[in-house]
């Protein structure tokens, strides 16, 4: 997630410089072969802007289901926030103290045993999808702290909160956050058989546990089901449709006008392919909210937020820092 203000003009030319690169070469042919021969091949205006406003309109309705797919998921994770440190505030002040025994292991291995949910949680929803991009994590030059944390993987960052026989178990499973979840469930249960909590907070507990899964299951549907590829698909060669005809209405304009010269097809044909195959490319970067790009729901600063917060709670002596902003991005 980039935050600063705005993204500088030339950070957005840079980040869409093939449309224009491609717009204005196909332009400069078209105008070059218009030149010089004899061919009359110019087509009226009017047409063509009629299939521009359908395809801006075919765009709009792509880019505004993007952003709610967006949109959900950073509503997702405030609410995994919320019910983090509602869970963490729980096990610390409804655990009754027994005599002779202290309970504060007991409350710091539910709490870490959570801080690893979000951990395993946050991997999964970054495992690469066959119709995501596919650019490599490990090589977004402008954020070199999430390269490496992500390099180093799963492993190393979950077994700070679970011991290896316990993580040994999970990985011999296919959805590792939900088997967290179930042991956690497991866990309040024995809170109750041992008399450390009453019927009335195990249920309110687990109901606690029940939020967490829906989250989790709201961040996989969105994971998981791709915006369907029709509309996808039929924005994309729209637009393709569209822009190869720019410069031929361009040139019946500029042709007939005895202020506007011919050669100016180019850069107005080239500008007005790259701003629709733009709005095309921030749609289509909007659609994968966590397949760990520039523009994705920052998941790893709020995982470390929820971290930080929880290990205050249980006065843990190493507390992390806050995750780094890099170059404008938040990942």
């Amino acid at each position: 997630m980039y935050v600063k203000r705005h993204y500088s003009f030339w950070m957005t030319i840079r980040w869409s410089r093939k449309s224009l690169y491609y717009g204005l070469i196909y332009s400069s042919l078209v105008t070059l072969i218009f030149e010089w021969t004899d061919l009359e091949f110019t087509l009226p205006w009017e047409p063509i802007s009629v299939i521009g406003i359908a395809v801006a309109f075919y765009l709009g309705f792509k880019n505004n289901s993007s952003y709610d797919r967006t949109w959900e998921a950073r509503k997702i994770w405030g609410a995994i926030v919320n019910d983090s440190r509602t869970f963490a505030t729980a096990v610390l002040t409804l655990l009754k103290e027994s005599e002779g025994k202290d309970n504060s292991m007991l409350k710091k291995e539910l709490i870490r045993r959570h801080l690893a949910w979000l951990v395993a949680l946050k991997y999964v929803l970054r495992k690469k999808r066959s119709w995501e991009h596919n650019e490599d994590p490990e090589k977004l030059i402008f954020a070199p702290s999430f390269c490496e944390e992500y390099k180093n993987g799963l492993d190393d960052e979950i077994l700070q909160y679970i011991p290896d026989s316990e993580y040994a178990f999970y990985k011999t499973k296919t959805n590792i956050p939900s088997q967290l979840l179930k042991k956690q469930a497991e866990a309040i249960h024995q809170l109750e058989k041992d008399g450390l909590i009453t019927d009335y907070k195990h249920v309110w507990l687990h109901q606690i546990i029940g939020k967490l899964y829906d989250n989790q299951g709201m961040c996989e549907r969105i994971k998981n089901f791709p915006l369907p590829r029709q509309y996808a698909s039929t924005a994309l060669w729209m637009n393709y449709v569209f822009c190869a005809l720019i410069p031929f209405g361009l040139l019946n304009i500029f042709q007939t006008s005895s202020v506007l010269h011919t050669w100016l097809t180019i850069p107005f044909s080239g500008l007005i392919i790259w701003i629709f195959f733009l709005m095309d490319r921030i749609g289509d970067y909007s659609e994968n909210p966590f397949e760990a790009a520039y523009n994705d729901v920052p998941i790893s600063s709020i995982t470390r937020a929820i971290e930080i917060d929880l290990r205050e709670m249980i006065e843990d002596e190493v507390i992390p820092e806050p995750y780094p902003v890099e170059n404008g991005f938040l990942m």
